[in-house]
């Protein structure tokens, strides 16, 4: 750090928000000193996002005080809370991809020399590379970052925030598209920080993560704080039963009903991503399929493939019994089939659209007449989707975007369940949602198969493929390298098919 470095002691105490009929935040308090993590966790709309604001200055509460350095502050404005030290890495990145490292680090406060003011490009190397240095980065000040992988992307956020002289690094949901080494490097990264005076913030659904790297966690319930930890207490099931008064164990509760015949089977089915690779695999009415294996094995190539959204390169597939043909989108729609996809805001779901909309769209021919749109058996639908899966909104024509992580995980699950599939493919299914949305989806998964459903599941969360799946497929190198019934599904089993 600078030789003028001070870590930073900030007190948020008795922080009220409240917006037109919801309390955001109801007399919050939050402290945190510099050298110190704190994993700050609770469910999607417990006031995490809203205390983040606060603290970068870009709402204002309506009650509270800040107390920063020992100094009373009044309301923060963005400017302020950088200069002093405060600084987010978001978990939307939206680094300036046509730029490189440094010109990425120092956008904005860009080093110049001379009477004519020129930029002075040595001068900002000089000034990033020790940076760059100090995060154990593997790339450097002149790499462009359209080269870069998200986890690098997240490391060059961290470095433009220390370029400021960070104090306090607020990082949210980091971890959320990384891969575990990934994962591990940038909480290597974190205890660095804190070993340097440097405050982090670590909010994260990833219980886990919490557990290993926080010195204390403070949990947020509905805009209230619902407790705090330290130490040894901080654990996985303490943290889920303060986040939404239940035990981790209820979540995985595997129905026991009769798996029925084959819904969807696959015969030699390759892919462009491994055109060597062939896919034998079949799906049982009643049953989750779990797809495990590590990232870049194929699992994703695979379930696009069976959609129609990728071409096969070969090899065939039947849908309850009939060839799926011609091998497309529509087809495998009109079939029962459909993908709840990886990434629900870029694939999933129209974020600009009213909620509604997101609900019927596959359903308009159904919903139409000569081309006009029914618009109360249009507003009978949504709202029979909203009760369904408990879809939290304060009205349905607002936007999509204004949705919790995992409300809106639910909408794009409720626009298929309108179509009746016979085979939904989930990817990544509770990615980036918190626990108590996590145990709602399960339950949807399971309450499916008891109705006949066939359900893939490809989750990367090795908990959740043991604890959801009947059974589990594991791939590697495009191929499946074996397949673990119930009994057989252990961590270590399903890592020796992993990795060969």
């Amino acid at each position: 750090m600078h030789p003028g470095f001070q870590k930073i002691s900030l007190e948020l105490s008795r922080v009220t928000k409240v917006y037109p009929g919801v309390v955001a935040l109801q007399d919050v308090d939050l402290s945190i000193q510099g050298g110190e993590i704190v994993g700050l966790i609770g469910e999607n709309g417990a006031g995490k996002s809203t205390l983040m604001k606060v603290l970068g200055g870009t709402v204002s509460p309506d009650g509270g005080r800040y107390t920063i350095d020992g100094v009373e502050v009044g309301k923060l404005t963005p400017s302020e809370a950088a200069a002093l030290g405060i600084a987010f890495v978001h978990q939307e990145l939206n680094p300036f991809t046509n730029l490189d490292v440094t010109a990425n680090v120092l956008l904005g406060r860009e080093m110049t020399s001379g009477p004519l003011r020129l930029l002075d490009r040595q001068a900002m190397v000089d000034k990033v590379r020790p940076i760059l240095q100090l995060l154990g980065a593997r790339f450097g000040p002149g790499d462009p970052v359209s080269d870069l992988s998200l986890a690098d992307q997240q490391l060059l956020e961290i470095a433009r925030a220390l370029s400021m002289n960070a104090r306090l690094v607020i990082l949210d949901e980091p971890t959320s598209s990384l891969t575990l080494s990934e994962t591990e490097r940038l909480l290597e990264v974190m205890r660095q920080l804190r070993e340097r005076g440097v405050a982090v913030l670590f909010i994260s659904h990833r219980l886990t993560e919490v557990e290993d790297i926080a010195d204390r966690v403070v949990c947020l319930r509905d805009g209230n704080n619902a407790g705090e930890l330290t130490g040894a207490e901080i654990r996985k099931e303490t943290m889920v039963r303060m986040m939404i008064g239940r035990d981790v164990s209820q979540f995985y509760e595997k129905s026991r009903h009769r798996i029925a015949r084959p819904v969807l089977e696959m015969t030699g089915v390759r892919t462009s991503t491994f055109p060597g690779a062939a896919v034998n695999l079949s799906l049982h009415g009643g049953e989750i399929l779990g797809i495990a294996g590590l990232v870049g094995a194929g699992r994703t190539e695979l379930a696009r493939a069976i959609f129609g959204i990728d071409k096969l390169l070969g090899g065939s597939i039947r849908l309850d019994g009939k060839a799926l043909q011609p091998h497309s989108v529509p087809a495998a729609i009109a079939a029962g089939l459909s993908l709840v996809p990886e990434d629900r805001k870029e694939q999933g779901l129209l974020l600009d659209f009213p909620i509604y909309e997101n609900l019927t769209l596959p359903c308009l021919n159904t919903l139409s007449r000569f081309g006009v749109v029914d618009r109360a058996r249009e507003n009978e639908l949504a709202e029979s989707s909203r009760r369904r899966l408990s879809i939290k909104a304060g009205s349905l024509s607002s936007a999509a975007a204004e949705l919790s992580g995992g409300n809106q995980q639910k909408v794009v699950l409720a626009k298929w369940l309108a179509m009746n599939p016979k085979v939904i493919i989930f990817d990544e299914p509770t990615r980036g949602i918190d626990v108590g949305a996590k145990a709602e989806v399960y339950h949807l998964m399971q309450a499916l198969t008891e109705e006949g459903v066939g359900i893939l599941m490809i989750s990367s969360d090795m908990e959740e493929v043991i604890g959801v799946s009947h059974r589990v497929a594991v791939m590697r190198r495009g191929h499946v390298s074996g397949i673990l019934n119930s009994d057989e599904l252990t961590e270590e089993n399903i890592l020796r098919l992993a990795v060969g």
